[in-house]
């Protein structure tokens, strides 16, 4: 998203660090133009943006380049109508439901068959959703993140984050997307219940100490 903060710093380099081995073995095991796809999930403030952006530039070093997505630029409602979206409907319509998962999928599909795609990519200063041009076949990995991220298809590494939004407060007003109200609590424990739904599907976890652990 245009005009998102990210507060990349010690803790999630040293995640991506230990990723990145994971990655590099795993893509032994597959053909020399395989085209692979990392997702990123967890809660709001937990570091998925930061974790992507970190594990893309350490991949960059291994001359692979890497695309990175994120899944807040594909809601079905747009920025500025989302909160009034979400009082009519009421709080069980927030969740997975809310992503536009066929457009996800045409991204997903148009980097696997490494062409040109159209990317919506929110800006957050205006708050109004614009569209990015990017060329996938000059793209040899994707890392999508966000909250419902790794529920995508066509997934070879899921990677979840669980840290709970209580625990990453601090980071959520840092990076001052929204403002903290009762009604953004609310949508935030919402969150909380569709996303802690998604960690079974993870082959790593990052916990709470942000070490990298594989999923039981």
């Amino acid at each position: 998203m245009l005009g998102d903060i990210l507060l990349i710093n010690d803790m999630h380099k040293d995640a991506a660090k230990a990723i990145r081995e994971y990655v590099q073995k795993d893509l032994k095991k597959k053909g020399r133009r395989y085209r692979y796809i990392i997702g990123v999930s967890g809660e709001s403030g937990s570091g998925k943006s930061e974790l992507a952006h970190a594990l893309g530039k350490l991949l960059k070093q291994d001359k692979i380049r890497v695309k990175v997505i994120h899944t807040d630029n594909y809601y079905k409602i747009q920025p500025l109508l989302r909160e009034e979206w979400r009082r009519n409907k009421g709080y069980d319509k927030i969740g997975l439901n809310e992503y536009d998962w066929a457009k996800i999928r045409m991204t997903i599909r148009d980097f696997k068959e490494a062409q040109e795609c159209v990317i919506p990519c929110i800006d957050l200063i205006p708050e109004q959703v614009d569209k990015l041009i990017t060329d996938f076949s000059k793209i040899n990995l994707l890392i999508i993140d966000g909250l419902y991220a790794i529920h995508a298809e066509e997934i070879d590494l899921r990677i979840f984050i669980d840290l709970t939004y209580r625990e990453t407060k601090i980071n959520q007003i840092l990076r001052m997307k929204e403002t903290i109200t009762d009604f953004r609590l609310q949508i935030l424990e919402r969150e909380h219940r569709s996303v802690a739904s998604l960690r079974p599907l993870a082959d790593l976890i990052v916990d709470k100490a942000y070490q990298v652990v594989k999923a039981k």
